[in-house]
C-alpha cells in the first residue's frame, strides 16, 4: 500500500492486526456491497500490508467473521470495538489511513463514503482536520 508502511504493522500484536483487517473490511463495505474490485484491493492491501503474516485461511476467516459481527452488532459498535482494541492514536491513525485506502480503490471517493471516512475518525477520536488531509494525501488524483 503506498500510504500505510508495512513495518508500522510488523510488530502489532495479533488483536490489533486483526482490528486493522476489521476496518478495512469495515471501509470496504461501507457502501453497502464489497465489489470485486474492493475485494482484490483488499486481499492484496492485507498481503502487502502483513508480508504474508495472514494465511489466506486465516484472511478467510477473519473477514467472515467480520462480517459476521457487522451484522449483528452494526457499524457504530464494529468501529467501537476497533478502538478499544486500538488504544493509541497511531494505531487508529493507521486504521484511519487504511479504510481511506480502501473506500478509494475504484478510483473515486465518493461524498456518501467521504462522509463516512469522517463518521470512522470520529469513532476513533481523530480529529477531522487531520482526517480532511489524510483524505487528500490517499484519495487518487
Amino acid at each position: 500500500m503506498s500510504g500505510v508502511d508495512a513495518r508500522a504493522v510488523q510488530g502489532l500484536s495479533d488483536a490489533k492486526l486483526d482490528a486493522l483487517v476489521e476496518m478495512m473490511f469495515l471501509a470496504a463495505s461501507a457502501d453497502g456491497e464489497f465489489s470485486d474490485v474492493e475485494r482484490e484491493h483488499f486481499l492484496k492491501s492485507v498481503e502487502s500490508l502483513t508480508s504474508g503474516r495472514l494465511t489466506k485461511a486465516a484472511l478467510e476467516g477473519l473477514l467472515t467473521r467480520a462480517k459476521a459481527d457487522l451484522d449483528t452488532s452494526g457499524r457504530d459498535k464494529r468501529l467501537s470495538a476497533v478502538k478499544e482494541r486500538l488504544p493509541d492514536t497511531g494505531a487508529r491513525k493507521v486504521a484511519l489511513s487504511l479504510a481511506i485506502q480502501i473506500t478509494a480503490a475504484d478510483g473515486i471517493i465518493r461524498t456518501s463514503e467521504h462522509e463516512l471516512i469522517m463518521a470512522t475518525a470520529d469513532a476513533l477520536e481523530i480529529d477531522r482536520a487531520e482526517a480532511a488531509d489524510l483524505v487528500r494525501e490517499l484519495a487518487p488524483r
